[in-house]
Protein backbone atom coordinates (compact mmCIF):
# COMPACT_ATOMS: atom_id res chain seq x y z
CA UNK A 1 0.00 0.00 0.00
CA UNK A 2 1.54 3.69 -1.16
CA UNK A 3 1.96 5.73 1.59
CA UNK A 4 0.12 9.02 1.70
CA UNK A 5 1.22 12.95 2.51
CA UNK A 6 -1.21 15.12 4.43
CA UNK A 7 -1.98 18.29 6.30
CA UNK A 8 -4.07 19.10 9.31
CA UNK A 9 -5.87 22.21 9.44
CA UNK A 10 -8.36 23.72 11.72
CA UNK A 11 -9.36 26.37 9.44
CA UNK A 12 -10.93 26.66 5.97
CA UNK A 13 -8.69 25.59 2.69
CA UNK A 14 -11.44 25.83 0.14
CA UNK A 15 -9.68 28.56 -1.89
CA UNK A 16 -5.95 27.01 -1.40
CA UNK A 17 -6.85 23.09 -2.27
CA UNK A 18 -5.17 23.31 -5.93
CA UNK A 19 -2.36 24.81 -4.31
CA UNK A 20 -2.01 22.08 -1.74
CA UNK A 21 -2.34 19.31 -3.75
CA UNK A 22 -0.11 20.63 -6.65
CA UNK A 23 2.64 20.35 -3.60
CA UNK A 24 2.49 16.83 -3.53
CA UNK A 25 -0.11 16.22 -0.70
CA UNK A 26 -2.62 13.58 -1.00
CA UNK A 27 -5.17 14.01 1.82
CA UNK A 28 -6.32 16.66 3.90
CA UNK A 29 -7.31 16.13 7.71
CA UNK A 30 -10.06 18.41 8.49
CA UNK A 31 -12.99 19.28 11.66
CA UNK A 32 -15.93 18.30 13.12
CA UNK A 33 -17.28 20.80 15.55
CA UNK A 34 -19.78 23.24 17.07
CA UNK A 35 -17.08 25.76 16.62
CA UNK A 36 -17.90 28.65 14.19
CA UNK A 37 -15.21 28.38 11.03
CA UNK A 38 -13.97 25.14 12.65
CA UNK A 39 -15.61 22.34 10.68
CA UNK A 40 -15.52 21.11 7.18
CA UNK A 41 -18.12 22.29 5.14
CA UNK A 42 -19.97 20.81 1.78
CA UNK A 43 -18.78 23.48 -0.68
CA UNK A 44 -15.26 22.26 1.28
CA UNK A 45 -15.76 19.46 0.86
CA UNK A 46 -16.12 19.34 -2.60
CA UNK A 47 -13.45 22.03 -3.89
CA UNK A 48 -10.93 19.16 -2.09
CA UNK A 49 -12.41 16.23 -4.11
CA UNK A 50 -12.07 18.63 -7.01
CA UNK A 51 -8.28 18.98 -6.50
CA UNK A 52 -8.00 15.50 -6.42
CA UNK A 53 -7.25 15.51 -2.54
CA UNK A 54 -8.98 12.65 -0.50
CA UNK A 55 -10.51 13.81 3.22
CA UNK A 56 -10.24 12.47 6.48
CA UNK A 57 -12.11 14.05 9.60
CA UNK A 58 -11.39 14.48 13.33
CA UNK A 59 -13.44 15.67 16.27
CA UNK A 60 -11.40 17.35 18.32
CA UNK A 61 -12.68 19.28 21.92
CA UNK A 62 -11.05 22.82 22.56
CA UNK A 63 -9.67 23.17 25.64
CA UNK A 64 -10.79 20.09 27.54
CA UNK A 65 -10.12 19.13 31.40
CA UNK A 66 -10.70 15.72 32.18
CA UNK A 67 -13.96 16.14 33.02
CA UNK A 68 -15.15 16.71 29.96
CA UNK A 69 -14.34 12.99 28.62
CA UNK A 70 -17.73 11.02 30.17
CA UNK A 71 -20.01 8.64 28.73
CA UNK A 72 -22.25 11.13 28.43
CA UNK A 73 -20.32 13.36 26.61
CA UNK A 74 -18.70 10.73 24.25
CA UNK A 75 -22.36 9.86 23.01
CA UNK A 76 -23.31 13.51 22.63
CA UNK A 77 -20.14 14.38 20.66
CA UNK A 78 -20.42 10.82 18.65
CA UNK A 79 -23.86 11.82 17.38
CA UNK A 80 -23.23 15.25 16.73
CA UNK A 81 -20.20 14.20 14.69
CA UNK A 82 -22.81 11.20 13.28
CA UNK A 83 -25.09 14.04 12.29
CA UNK A 84 -22.40 16.24 10.37
CA UNK A 85 -20.78 13.11 8.57
CA UNK A 86 -24.23 12.30 7.18
CA UNK A 87 -26.47 15.06 7.16
CA UNK A 88 -24.06 18.07 6.26
CA UNK A 89 -20.90 16.48 4.14
CA UNK A 90 -22.55 13.26 2.97
CA UNK A 91 -19.12 11.07 3.88
CA UNK A 92 -19.52 7.74 2.67
CA UNK A 93 -20.04 5.02 4.55
CA UNK A 94 -17.32 3.03 5.83
CA UNK A 95 -15.40 6.08 6.46
CA UNK A 96 -13.37 7.21 9.91
CA UNK A 97 -14.47 10.17 12.07
CA UNK A 98 -11.13 10.20 14.14
CA UNK A 99 -11.94 11.38 17.85
CA UNK A 100 -8.81 13.20 19.94
CA UNK A 101 -7.63 12.05 22.92
CA UNK A 102 -5.19 14.18 24.57
CA UNK A 103 -2.97 12.85 27.42
CA UNK A 104 -5.55 13.94 30.25
CA UNK A 105 -8.12 12.09 28.79
CA UNK A 106 -6.00 8.73 29.60
CA UNK A 107 -6.42 9.53 32.96
CA UNK A 108 -8.67 7.47 35.27
CA UNK A 109 -10.19 5.29 32.71
CA UNK A 110 -11.92 8.67 31.28
CA UNK A 111 -11.15 8.38 27.66
CA UNK A 112 -12.67 4.71 27.91
CA UNK A 113 -15.71 5.60 28.87
CA UNK A 114 -15.79 9.01 26.23
CA UNK A 115 -14.89 6.55 23.13
CA UNK A 116 -17.83 4.13 24.68
CA UNK A 117 -20.50 6.95 24.41
CA UNK A 118 -19.36 7.60 20.96
CA UNK A 119 -19.96 3.87 20.00
CA UNK A 120 -22.87 4.04 21.42
CA UNK A 121 -24.21 7.20 19.76
CA UNK A 122 -22.54 5.52 16.61
CA UNK A 123 -25.05 2.29 17.14
CA UNK A 124 -28.39 4.59 17.87
CA UNK A 125 -27.37 6.59 14.82
CA UNK A 126 -27.43 3.96 12.52
CA UNK A 127 -29.01 0.54 14.17
CA UNK A 128 -27.85 -2.88 11.94
CA UNK A 129 -26.13 -0.65 9.51
CA UNK A 130 -22.56 -0.08 8.87
CA UNK A 131 -22.01 3.66 8.46
CA UNK A 132 -19.02 5.22 10.02
CA UNK A 133 -15.79 3.82 11.54
CA UNK A 134 -14.50 5.26 14.93
CA UNK A 135 -11.03 6.07 14.94
CA UNK A 136 -8.63 7.24 17.77
CA UNK A 137 -6.04 10.07 17.67
CA UNK A 138 -3.44 9.99 20.50
CA UNK A 139 -0.48 8.17 21.90
CA UNK A 140 0.60 5.24 21.24
CA UNK A 141 -0.28 3.32 24.35
CA UNK A 142 -3.69 4.92 23.63
CA UNK A 143 -4.86 3.97 20.57
CA UNK A 144 -3.28 0.69 20.79
CA UNK A 145 -5.26 0.26 24.26
CA UNK A 146 -8.64 1.49 22.09
CA UNK A 147 -8.14 -1.14 19.29
CA UNK A 148 -7.76 -3.95 21.67
CA UNK A 149 -11.36 -3.24 23.47
CA UNK A 150 -12.87 -2.59 20.24
CA UNK A 151 -13.45 1.33 21.27
CA UNK A 152 -11.37 1.82 18.10
CA UNK A 153 -11.14 0.56 14.35
CA UNK A 154 -8.21 3.02 13.06
CA UNK A 155 -5.53 4.81 15.01
CA UNK A 156 -3.87 7.86 14.41
CA UNK A 157 -0.36 8.30 16.34
CA UNK A 158 -0.49 12.04 17.29
CA UNK A 159 3.49 12.15 18.46
CA UNK A 160 6.24 11.44 15.92
CA UNK A 161 8.60 11.30 18.50
CA UNK A 162 7.30 8.24 19.71
CA UNK A 163 8.04 4.35 18.80
CA UNK A 164 4.89 3.57 16.64
CA UNK A 165 3.31 0.33 16.71
CA UNK A 166 1.89 -2.18 13.95
CA UNK A 167 -1.61 -1.26 14.07
CA UNK A 168 -1.71 2.37 13.61
CA UNK A 169 -3.11 4.02 10.11
CA UNK A 170 -1.86 7.80 10.50
CA UNK A 171 1.06 9.04 12.33
CA UNK A 172 1.51 13.07 13.04
CA UNK A 173 4.82 14.65 11.69
CA UNK A 174 6.22 17.89 12.65
CA UNK A 175 4.14 21.20 11.21
CA UNK A 176 4.91 22.57 7.72
CA UNK A 177 4.04 26.15 6.30
CA UNK A 178 2.46 25.68 2.74
CA UNK A 179 2.68 28.96 -0.01
CA UNK A 180 -0.82 29.17 -1.22
CA UNK A 181 -2.13 31.16 -4.31
CA UNK A 182 -1.57 34.22 -3.32
CA UNK A 183 1.33 34.41 -2.13
CA UNK A 184 0.84 33.52 1.79
CA UNK A 185 1.84 30.85 3.78
CA UNK A 186 0.18 29.03 6.28
CA UNK A 187 0.76 26.93 8.63
CA UNK A 188 -0.55 23.29 8.80
CA UNK A 189 0.34 19.85 10.82
CA UNK A 190 1.83 17.02 8.57
CA UNK A 191 0.49 13.67 8.66
CA UNK A 192 1.35 10.31 6.72
CA UNK A 193 -0.59 6.96 6.53
CA UNK A 194 0.77 3.81 7.22
CA UNK A 195 2.02 1.37 4.29
CA UNK A 196 -0.25 -1.62 6.31
CA UNK A 197 -3.70 -0.39 7.10
CA UNK A 198 -6.28 1.73 5.24
CA UNK A 199 -6.64 5.33 6.95
CA UNK A 200 -10.69 5.83 6.02
CA UNK A 201 -10.29 8.45 4.03
CA UNK A 202 -12.94 9.81 1.64
CA UNK A 203 -13.80 11.69 -1.16
CA UNK A 204 -17.15 13.39 -1.81
CA UNK A 205 -20.32 13.42 -5.05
Amino acid sequence: MTVLAGVKAPFELTQYAIAIKQQGIDFVIRHYSHQAGKSLSLAEARALTEAGLQIGVLWEAPDAHLSYYTRAQGCADGAAAFLMAQSVISQPSGSVIYFAAPDLAEEDGAIVRYLEGVNQAFRAAAPGERHYQVGVYGSADCCEAMMARGLASLSWLADDDEPAYAGYSLRQQAGALLSVDDGRRISVGRACTSAERPAGLFRVL
